[in-house]
């Protein structure tokens, strides 16, 4: 059965997070307990049993924090949350727990543990350490203080984004270019006759890609990069000199290395060249790509003393884009979003990855969900019948709830304490356009794209086979827990796929074939600038956590920035509101593109093999997905790919690799895209 949220309060949410927590410490003390005789059972295995607990309590307390429509019961779960942090954050920091493990570790029974329970040692081992285990106790405690502090500045940074509300009010008339069904759906401002466009992204990107007042555009691009920067720079600035503090007591140059060495990129001097690989040829589109941009500006617009000769801006480059897939191709988003009603793209997902990946999906009946538009299902294996996971869909924005697009783990994949396998429940939540009067959600094609990525976490989470919690949920290596996602991405522009769900809402017939293919002809538009994006967020991250000096925030900003070709927008501050940084992407947002040239590696093989090949679909689940965090990241790829991955394909498939007689191929620009 179905956890009841319907019935979830604050006090029940408090509740909830205080059995997690005193289940999870009776745990903990049996494997202290056993330091005289310890054994893989009394030592490791209850400390992972303790993992699970305290992970189900996230599921039923702090969760709610994010997508619970009550404000009281929203702080109840934030106040879960980082209670749940702090504990977790606490374990590594416990002297006599440390001593008890180091003391399993020295065992007959330790040195023939099979690969996965040795991983299992191994990570606590290497966590310990990195809690200064063996550092004199007077660091110890200051380590542990600020690592507490951190937890707290990382929670009450989201907490700010997620209650930060903000909008620009506008007339009809400014409206200009938005489509009927998009007006429909506003709030009314203030004023009479106005209209309120929010920062929430079914309101905030639209209006970015299509309203034709620049000036207008500005305006919300400008709040956009401005959110809660009253409290959410302090509390950044905090958070940055904290893990450059925690780098200097364990003896690491930077929160970078620090952060990288758990992640397959183990050290910056390999991201850097990841960098150095893929910026070069995005400078060249860029370049080329504003040029053309540019022409699409009104003549007052344009300046010679811009970068490239122009002066697009960054509240254009998504207009212009939208208007060039317009003119180019002929492609209106508003047009595609007609063929991609929701239930269709639903079904369409779910034909698509049973048939790739041997599942069937039965929707709950009565999900006891914390929202009346939350879905619930059940993920069953094809060919036994037998069901292994849960997932709730929560779609739609509504007031405090995340503002963007992610999965989480409600329980996590593990064996119990008698061997039995305990099915993973998770949770997609994002904030799609909803429905409108008798029109149904109508997905523009980049929410379908977010829906199938997402869809790749859930997937993942879902069919982990791992004995251990500590290897389930999105336990793999950081900067690879994004490639099974972004490998998703790809089916939703194949012609083919498209053409299993994408049906005219009313009529239900098919999305015109000239449509689909001027659609994914499109795709590529501007994959210069949309990369060079992704490459400023993932440098900036660098820029603040590659140093041992404080950095200059705003300085780093423009410098990082500078990849797009686009001035910096002068009174701004985007970092307040790059919740990543303060949610455990620091010193790892590089990982997108990581992951984007490795996923689009191993999609190669499904192009070459066939696109839905169930055969390479088995393998996948087998060799990725199923072993989840229990084997090394690169040792996946490998096992799946029969080699190393490479940028070839990710700069290839973009239009952006040089000639390869330019640029032969060395062990260097090898390890750039992949695993050492």
């Amino acid at each position: 059965m179905p956890y009841d949220y319907t019935a979830v309060t604050a006090k029940s949410v408090r509740a909830e997070t205080d059995a997690a927590l005193a289940r999870a410490d009776q745990l903990v003390e049996r494997a202290v307990r056993s330091v005289d005789a310890p054994t893989f059972v009394d030592t490791l295995k209850s400390l992972d049993l303790a993992g699970a607990e305290a992970g189900a309590g996230y599921g039923r307390g702090a969760f709610m924090g994010q997508v619970h429509t009550e404000a009281e019961v929203r702080d109840a779960g934030r106040e879960a949350e980082e209670r749940l942090n702090k504990w977790r954050v606490g374990l590594v920091f416990r002297e006599d727990l440390y001593r008890a493990v180091r003391a399993f570790a020295e065992t007959d029974e330790a040195a023939r543990l099979g690969s996965e329970a040795r991983r299992l040692l191994d990570h606590w081992l290497r966590d310990f350490r990195r809690a200064g285990q063996e550092l004199d106790p007077e660091a110890r405690r200051e380590l542990e203080t600020v690592r507490t502090r951190l937890v707290e500045l990382e929670v009450a940074f989201q907490r700010n984004l997620n209650e930060y509300r903000d909008a620009i009010e506008v007339s009809r008339h400014e409206l200009d270019g938005l489509p009927d069904d998009y007006v429909e759906r506003l709030s009314p401002g203030d004023r009479p006759g106005t209209y309120r466009v929010s920062l929430d992204y079914p309101e905030l990107n639209p209006f970015l890609d299509q309203a034709h007042d620049r000036r207008l555009r500005e305006a919300l691009h400008r709040k956009h990069w401005s959110r809660a920067v009253d409290a959410n720079r302090a509390l950044l600035e905090e958070a940055i000199g904290i893990r450059r503090r925690i780098a200097e007591l364990l003896g690491y140059p930077s929160w970078a290395d620090f952060a990288m060495e758990v992640k397959m990129a183990r050290q910056p001097t390999r991201v850097r060249a990841m960098y150095g690989e893929i910026v070069p040829p995005v400078r060249q589109a860029v370049e080329r790509e504003l040029s053309d941009l540019s022409a699409l500006l009104p003549d007052d617009a344009r300046s010679a003393d811009g970068p490239a000769g122009t002066s697009v801006q960054v509240w254009d480059y998504r207009y212009l884009d939208d208007q060039l897939r317009r003119r180019q191709y002929g492609v209106s988003q508003d047009a595609v979003a007609e063929y991609l009603p929701l239930p269709a793209v639903w079904r369409g997902l779910f034909d698509i990855t049973g048939d790739v990946f041997g599942l069937d999906y039965v929707r709950v009946d009565d999900p006891s969900a914390w929202h009346p538009a939350v879905e619930l299902y059940e993920i069953r294996d094809r060919r036994s019948g037998e069901p292994v996971a849960q997932f709730y869909a929560d779609l739609f924005p509504r007031d405090g709830k995340f503002g963007h697009a992610a999965a989480f783990s409600l329980v996590l994949a593990h064996r119990d304490a008698e061997g039995r396998e305990v099915r993973p429940v998770s949770a997609i939540v994002a904030n799609f356009t909803p429905p409108s009067g008798e029109r149904p959600s109508l997905l523009r094609h980049s929410e379908v794209a977010t829906l199938f990525h997402e869809f790749g976490h859930i997937l993942h989470m879902s069919l982990a086979r791992t004995a251990f919690s500590r290897f389930a949920g999105a336990e793999t290596e950081w900067d690879f827990v994004e490639a099974p996602s972004q490998i998703m991405e790809h089916w939703t522009w194949d012609p083919d796929v498209l053409g299993r769900f994408a049906r005219q809402w009313q009529t239900g017939d098919p999305m015109p074939r000239d449509l689909v293919e001027s659609l994914v002809a499109s795709r590529w538009v501007s994959v210069g600038l949309k990369t060079a994006m992704q490459a400023f967020y993932g440098q900036l991250d660098l820029a603040l956590h590659e140093g041992s000096e404080p950095p200059d925030l705003d300085e780093a900003l423009r410098r990082s920035f500078a990849v797009t070709g686009m001035p910096y927008p002068d009174g701004t501050f985007m970092l307040s509101g790059f919740g990543h940084l303060m949610g455990g992407y620091d010193a790892g947002y590089y990982g997108y593109l990581w992951a984007a040239v490795i996923g689009d590696d191993m999609f190669r093989r499904f192009a070459a093999e066939g696109i839905l090949s169930p055969t390479v679909g088995a393998e996948y689940r087998r060799t990725i997905l199923e072993p989840n965090g229990a084997r090394d990241a690169d040792e996946m790829v490998r096992a799946f790919l029969g080699r190393d991955a490479s940028a070839e394909a990710f700069l290839r498939l973009r239009g952006m690799a040089p000639e390869r007689d330019a640029r032969p191929e060395t062990p260097a620009t090898r390890s750039a895209a992949a695993s050492p």
